[in-house]
């Protein structure tokens, strides 16, 4: 079920989105969420060559390993 939230914008952040959503024949609402879709798909997703990378880079596969089971027996410490 959608859920509806409060966005306060400047007045000129205001007007850029008013005027990308008339543009492109939208709501406002659909533009913010289209947006910010896009933007979470872009950050939060590896693409093949960053994969390609990752699984190819043994020395790292050693250690994910490692701290994936010390994590599973609760050992170590959480940093940050």
């Amino acid at each position: 079920m959608p859920k509806t939230i409060t966005l306060r914008l400047e007045d000129e952040i205001y007007k850029k989105f008013s005027e990308a959503a008339s543009e492109e024949h939208r709501s406002m609402s659909n533009l913010i969420e289209t947006l910010a879709l896009k933007k979470l798909d872009e950050d939060m997703l590896v693409d093949d060559f960053e994969m390609k990378e990752i699984f190819s880079n043994t020395k790292l596969l050693k250690k994910l390993e490692k701290g994936h089971s010390h994590a599973k027996m609760k050992k170590g410490a959480l940093v940050g």
